[in-house]
């Protein structure tokens, strides 16, 4: 497979492609009453979906939903009746660019979801193969809950781009590609293609998102991995993210963002991450600090990362090994509980804000602090010790 949407552990199993397609996948907003707005976000927020467990909050005309748990505040369009007090994170007026969203558990799809819910317009791109499925799945609905944003209207992606990341260019793409089936109707889904659309179609965009990773040898322990299967981990998941932000650099508004994702295994050891992709991580890492100095030069367009914990997605379950480390996580973090795909997005939103204005070539940690950890507490060695526990967790 390409490229899927970052996992919970920043892995996808597939050859990272994104693809989209020239359709236009419009949502209409759901007209709900408080009661059933209330309904809704709690029973989303007893799931481990994402974006879910913390929303943000939104000032409505009307009279709006109490959250106990805000972890952002969003502006509404057209619809606010006076100033939001705060700092509130608005980018009304932006126009997002998400690589790597294939379904709606990931931490792409809550990174949609956050921007769209502090205004932004969404453009996605999805792996070829998947991007039948993928709007086929959101023009029937089974995204509807998903796309619950808080002002209860439904997020919407103005357009689906198909997208092979692994690929610059027609040129680079291999005749037995071509002759895929799972390619079979689609067309211009190279990076250098998708960035010619994109800008045909819109002109520029503000944010560019890379949500996309893909170790096919990921299980195999990095002494058993071939070359081949290393070469293709970095290529997926660290020069993609140079190769899209090298063609639709041109295309980006003087003062924008763009953001990836890492993971731990960038700067520390974890078993079972295999293949090369601690390597393609640590490679991501670098490159963002270089990037940060070229962009920024060239266009003032800021680039971070964000490292995200361990999440519950599908990609992840793939590795084999996801409930080990969120219970590690959970037992061993700073903050004990299961990290959320919403925090991510949250954390994307900001990033992608003026508010982060002079934020650029960094590494933030949305993991709930187990960056941090220079030993595993839970470990019996350390039974005699009295470490304190979140007596709130669960």
């Amino acid at each position: 497979m390409a490229a899927t949407a970052a996992s919970g552990l920043q892995m996808a199993t597939a050859r990272p492609c994104i693809s989209s397609s020239r359709r236009m996948v419009k949502a209409g907003a759901a007209i709900l009453g408080a009661n059933s707005k209330g309904a809704s976000w709690a029973k989303l927020a007893s799931g481990s979906h994402i974006s879910y467990t913390q929303p943000f909050k939104r000032t409505l005309m009307s009279s709006s939903v109490k959250l106990n748990k805000v972890v952002t505040k969003a502006t509404s369009e057209a619809n606010e009746s006076k100033p939001v007090s705060g700092l509130p994170i608005d980018l009304r007026g932006k126009r997002a660019f998400i690589a790597g969203v294939a379904d709606d558990n990931g931490y792409g799809w809550a990174i949609a979801k956050s921007l769209a819910a502090a205004g932004a317009e969404i453009l996605v791109g999805t792996w070829v193969p998947a991007l039948n499925i993928f709007e086929t799945s959101l023009r029937r609905g089974k995204f509807d809950e998903s796309r619950l944003l808080p002002d209860g209207s439904l997020m919407e992606i103005t357009k689906v781009y198909p997208l092979d990341a692994v690929f610059d260019n027609l040129e680079d793409v291999p005749e037995d590609v071509k002759a895929n089936k799972r390619y079979a109707g689609s067309s211009k889904w190279t990076v250098q293609e998708v960035a010619e659309s994109v800008k045909q179609d819109y002109g520029s965009i503000d944010i560019l998102v890379h949500s996309l990773a893909n170790g096919p040898e990921v299980t195999k322990p990095l002494l058993e991995t071939s070359r081949k299967g290393y070469l293709a981990a970095i290529s997926a998941s660290s020069y993609s993210y140079v190769s899209l932000l090298k063609h639709f650099l041109p295309l980006m508004n003087p003062g924008g963002s763009s953001i990836s994702l890492t993971y731990i295994a960038s700067e520390r050891i974890i078993p079972g991450y295999g293949g090369g992709m601690s390597s393609a991580k640590a490679a991501l890492e670098s490159d963002t600090r270089v990037l940060a100095f070229e962009a920024g030069r060239k266009n003032r367009i800021r680039v971070n990362t964000i490292s995200a914990g361990p999440l519950r997605s599908r990609a992840a379950k793939a590795i084999g090994f996801i409930d080990t480390m969120i219970e590690y996580s959970l037992a061993n973090a700073p903050l004990q509980k299961e990290l959320s795909a919403d925090e991510v997005g949250n954390a994307a939103a900001f990033l992608a804000s003026p508010l982060a204005s002079a934020v650029t070539g960094t590494v933030m940690y949305v993991d709930n602090g187990l960056n941090v950890m220079g030993v595993g507490v839970d470990s019996p060695i350390f039974k005699d010790l009295n470490i304190p526990t979140d007596k709130h967790q669960g």
